[in-house]
């Protein structure tokens, strides 16, 4: 059945409005196009009337639907609604992320016959290498992005789950940079770095004499943060005792200065992000269940590297760009198939680990095989025994209440006389050798904290390589390295 044409004063309105509109039928014909849309997105020196969308946007031959992708016009057609979706186009710019937004026209008998579609680049992720911001290209990238394209505009609190490396604080700051708060500051707070003692005045800030050491008054984090977003980052690790003063904070939008009365009103953007899972944490008691419902009010799972492997190749070329911007370093065909196999359990910090110590073994412009395979292997270096990463990961998981624990098998450790050694690679005290070695550790705190060493040792001082291979973040190893460290009456040297 032949539709209607469009009225003019309906293509005249598209022209008058600054967003990018296009204007197509229901066999997908786009009938009109505005000025701000052809200045944006229409090919160099082409029309686009009379073509199809899918072809124009995504150089498909049939509809999106039939190409794996979701379309707004047949949402559209189900709901009888306005439907919104996030689309990889092709742009005079290369490949983009666009939000889209369909609103469908009704003739006089009521039925759609047209559908205007808005055009939004989403310019804080994209389907190519780049320099900086989010990259993907993978379904479970895309359904993620989606989550952060709706709600950035708003001001509902986001909760980021996901593994250790998937890059939660690079999410949280484009949730910012894509919302109405991107030219005010965007404040992040380290809760795991923050103990029960510092946390309040570190977030809400304190008055002149409120505690020994006050001797001025200083805002908090998030007087730093007002008319922005606060992120606050590992939020599962804030104390149980300081739970109630953040939810106060997102209750109520109010908090108190340490040693102050006056109550003040934040004008913040909340996002959290964890590692931990906060609902068996609620279960057990380690988090409070009000203050998880009042941070999960729109949550986004980041996937990790291991479910969207067609994304290495997009993430090596720019991670590489990133780690050697002055060698522009290419990946050999070989190399590339045996990154695209590897596990990444430290996910995309881990690659980009593995990737910065390749690039320092390849010495031309191309990374091989054999380049890969011995970066692979210094990784591996350590002994894959009870005194391997699987008996420091062990360890770690038991955690510091067991120090007194006798552990079998802590005499087929490897005698160690090693002195505090930093992260940074450097010995403070150096390696002593003795004809004697000390006595094998007999207790879990002893066992762990020389495991520990040991492989910072074998890493060359690399707290990224070590956690990474781990497992864990570069936070939870500085912590436990300082938590040994401080049992047994050291200064920590990292």
């Amino acid at each position: 059945m032949p539709t209607d044409a469009p009225l003019p004063e309906l293509v005249s309105f598209l022209d008058s409005l600054p967003e990018p509109h296009i204007l197509f039928d229901r066999q997908y014909r786009i009938v009109a196009a505005n000025v701000a849309y052809l200045q944006q997105f229409a090919p160099p020196g082409g029309s686009v009337v009379g073509r199809t969308c899918f072809a124009v946007s995504h150089h498909f031959d049939v509809p999106c639907d039939q190409a794996g992708e979701s379309c707004p016009l047949n949402r559209a057609q189900d709901s009888g609604q306005r439907e919104r979706v996030l689309h990889l186009h092709h742009t005079p710019r290369g490949e983009e992320y666009v939000n889209i937004e369909l609103t469908p026209v009704h003739n006089a008998a009521g039925e759609q016959a047209y559908f205007i579609e808005k055009m939004e680049a989403l310019k804080v992720a994209r389907g190519k290498p780049a320099a900086q911001g989010l990259i993907g290209r993978a379904p479970a990238f895309q359904r993620m992005m989606e989550l952060v394209a709706r709600v950035a505009p708003a001001m509902a609190t986001v909760l980021l789950l996901g593994e250790s490396g998937t890059g939660k604080e690079l999410v949280a700051r484009a949730v910012h940079d894509a919302s109405q708060r991107a030219a005010r500051p965007r404040v992040a707070v380290e809760c795991s770095s923050l103990t029960e003692t510092l946390f309040e005045s570190e977030l809400f800030g304190h008055e002149r004499g409120a505690f020994t050491g006050a001797s001025t008054s200083r805002a908090g984090l998030v007087e730093a943060a007002s008319g922005g977003t606060l992120f606050l980052d590992e939020v599962g690790d804030i104390p149980l005792t300081m739970q109630v003063k953040l939810l106060r904070l997102l209750e109520s939008g109010t908090y108190r200065r340490v040693g102050s009365t006056e109550v003040r009103h934040a004008d913040i953007r909340v996002v959290a992000a964890t590692h931990r899972p906060l609902e068996q944490m609620v279960r057990e008691g380690r988090f409070r269940e009000d203050l998880y419902f009042r941070l999960s009010t729109f949550p986004i799972a980041l996937p990790p590297l291991r479910e969207r492997p067609t994304d290495i190749p997009l993430l090596a070329e720019a991670l590489l760009q990133r780690v050697a911007p002055q060698r522009r370093l290419g990946i050999s065909a070989d190399a590339m198939r045996r990154l695209v196999q590897l596990p990444f359990p430290g996910n995309v910090r881990e690659l980009r680990n593995l990737l910065e110590r390749t690039s320092l073994l390849c010495d031309g412009q191309r990374i091989e095989l054999t380049h890969l395979e011995h970066a692979l292997g210094s990784a591996r270096g350590a002994p894959q025994d009870g005194s391997g990463l699987a008996a420091v990961a062990h360890a770690l998981a038991l955690g510091q209440g067991q120090a007194d624990l006798a552990v079998p098998g802590a005499m087929t450790l490897p005698p160690l006389a090693v002195g505090s050694v930093g992260l940074g690679g450097m010995a403070t005290s150096g390696l002593r050798s003795s004809a004697a070695p000390p006595p094998p550790p007999q207790s879990l705190h002893d066992i762990e904290l020389a495991v520990l060493r040991e492989q910072v040792r074998k890493h060359r001082g690399s707290r990224a390589e070590l956690a990474a291979q781990l497992g864990i973040s570069e936070r939870s190893l500085y912590r436990r390295l300082k938590a040994l460290e401080a049992a047994e009456g050291q200064n920590p040297q990292i």
